[in-house]
Parts: C-alpha cells; structure tokens; sequence
C-alpha cells in the first residue's frame, strides 16, 4: 500500500488542522464544558470537511479524524461521518442518497450510531444529545436510521465529554437503509472501528506532543526534564505506539477503499488503539509530573479521551478473540 495521501486527502487534512487548531483551543474547549462546540461544527461544515469524506473515503476520514482527535474538539464529526456520511453513501438506494446526503453533507443532519464495538456498552450511544438520526441494527443486524427525539434521550455523562445519551430504540424502528443486512451491518462496524482508530492516532498524538513540550522546557537539578533518560525511553515507547497505532489504522482504511477484506484489518487497528491509546495517554500524564494531575490541564483531556476511547473499541482480549474467530472461520483474507 502507498501511504502518502492523494492530494485532495492531504489538501482537506491541512484544512482540517487549521481549523481544529484555530477554534479547538482550550479556552473554547473548557468553555464548553461538557457539551458540543457548536460553532465549530458549523465551521467545519462551512469549510466543507464533512462533504470531503465522500470524496476523501475512509483513509480521508482516518486523516482528518487524526486532526479531531489531536485536538480532542468537542464535536460529533468522526461519528457523523463514518455512521452517516459513508453509510448512506455506500449502502443507501438512490432515492435515500439523493435525499439525505446534502443534509449530511451540510451538517444539518447528524447520525450517531448504536454500534457497540462489543457487548456490554451499557446502552450509551456517543453523540446522541448532538444527532438527529442513529445508525441501529435489528436483531438480523439489519441497518435502520431511526430519528431522535430529543424527550427520549437521556443524558449520560461518559469519561470523556462525548454528549451522549441512552434512547429507547425500538427494534426496527425507522426506515430500514437500502437492502442492508449482515454485510452492511459488517461493513459500518468495521469502517466505525478504523475512523474511531485514527481518532486515537491523534489523541496519542496530540498527549504526546505537549509532554513533549513540557519535559524540554521544565528544568529539574537545572537541566531539562527531556535530558533524563527514563523520560526519553517513556516517550519513545509512547511514540511507537503512536505509529502503531497510526499504521495500522491506515492499512486497514486503505484496504476498505480499495474493496480489499478488511476484517482482520479492523480488529487489528482497534485492537491497537484501544490497548496502545491507554498506555500513550498515561504516559503523557505521567510525563507532566504533577502537573498531569491537574483536570483542568489540557493534558488530562487527551487521557480522558483515550480511555473513552480504549472502552468504547472494546477491550484487548475481547478484540483479540473476536479476531481469532475472524481468522478461524476465514472472514478476511479469503474474501472480498
């Protein structure tokens, strides 16, 4: 696989860094408290990232997840792009294509998804209080896009400020999206795992990057806390795990564009980003010292998202023998 983007993938992740770094800051990030930045989404929509993941594919999402999560920005993008944008137009018939893909496009339509990545969520669905559709399958794992009432939701405050909610969800409710079945259902689960993958790549990006600041500018026996060697081999390891987690989340995107098997290729960059993510995001706040224990540090935002992270993936042996079974029953390599 080639992993430089094309143009117009590198072209929308630079748009998208400047504008996650622009209005992502951390005083509009503490202002918001636990909510959604509302502006922001709009000027996300308005400079036309969400209508470029159509174009882009999923390793164009996988890139400007990467700049979402590097910022920890408090909006429903990556979610609304993976269970709405991508599902619709891989899986949607003409006539739901034709009408909801400018809403989505635009941002006036919002889908969440009720797609634990394992058993054991809880019921809790992320994004909920900011969507007005979710993503639901039926006992057949049959695709329906339900609307959300906002009497409905219940507000459930996670460990990281996702605005999620639980819903009542009737089984089948809403309009069923295309011929779905088993193989959609596949399709979204694994495209959902990749996108939320390359969040974590930018979480641990973004952790990563302030202890490194941190540790070159604060002074411990009058040299730099970055001179030490336990903290070099601390962010080295972090940074490896960074990449790993990065890579794979790429390959696996790569592959789904290309209409290559990508289950195996799924677990693995969720499997990676869920137990590599937590490892990073602890070793962002240690490397801060005392500091990192601050909640009101930036730093601890990135830790608060990557174990949210970590949970909603799933854990790693539950990845792991999901994986096996993949590999056992020949769902991957050995087909299309």
């Amino acid at each position: 696989m080639d992993f430089d983007p094309t143009e117009e993938q590198a072209a929308a992740r630079d748009l998208a860094a400047r504008v996650f770094g622009d209005l992502a800051t951390h005083e509009r990030l503490a202002a918001a408290g636990t909510g959604s930045d509302a502006e922001l989404w709009k000027a996300l929509c308005a400079a036309g990232l969400v209508e470029a993941v159509e174009e882009t594919g999923l390793l164009g999402l996988v890139l400007l997840a990467e700049e979402q999560g590097r910022t920890t920005a408090q909006v429903p993008f990556t979610a609304s792009a993976v269970y709405g944008l991508l599902a619709v137009a891989r899986h949607g018939t003409e006539e739901q294509r034709a009408r909801l893909l400018p809403g989505l496009r635009a941002g006036t339509t919002v889908v969440t998804g009720a797609f634990p990545s394992y058993e054991g969520q809880g019921g809790w669905i992320p994004w909920l209080r900011d969507a007005t559709h979710v993503l639901v399958p039926d006992e057949t794992r049959t695709l329906h896009l339900v609307p959300v009432l906002p009497d409905a939701v219940e507000p459930v405050e996670l460990t990281a400020p996702w605005a999620a909610g639980r819903a009542l969800l009737p089984p089948g409710s809403g309009e069923r999206i295309g011929g779905s079945g088993p193989e959609a259902y596949e399709d979204v689960l694994a495209a959902a795992r990749i996108a939320f993958a390359g969040l974590q790549a930018g979480v641990c990006a973004g952790s990563l990057a302030r202890a490194v600041a941190y540790t070159s500018v604060r002074e411990q026996f009058g040299r730099p806390l970055s001179s030490n060697q336990g903290v070099q081999l601390r962010a080295a390891d972090a940074y490896m795990d960074t990449e790993a987690i990065r890579v794979t989340a790429y390959e696996a995107a790569w592959r789904y564009d290309e209409g290559l098997p990508v289950a195996e290729h799924a677990l693995t960059a969720a499997w990676w980003a869920a137990e590599a993510g937590k490892r990073v995001v602890h070793a962002g706040q240690h490397l801060h010292g005392g500091t990192g224990a601050d909640l009101d540090h930036p730093v601890h935002r990135h830790f608060l998202w990557g174990r949210q992270l970590d949970a909603y993936l799933g854990c790693g042996t539950e990845l792991l023998a999901e994986l096996g079974n993949t590999i056992a029953k020949g769902e991957g390599e050995g087909e299309a």
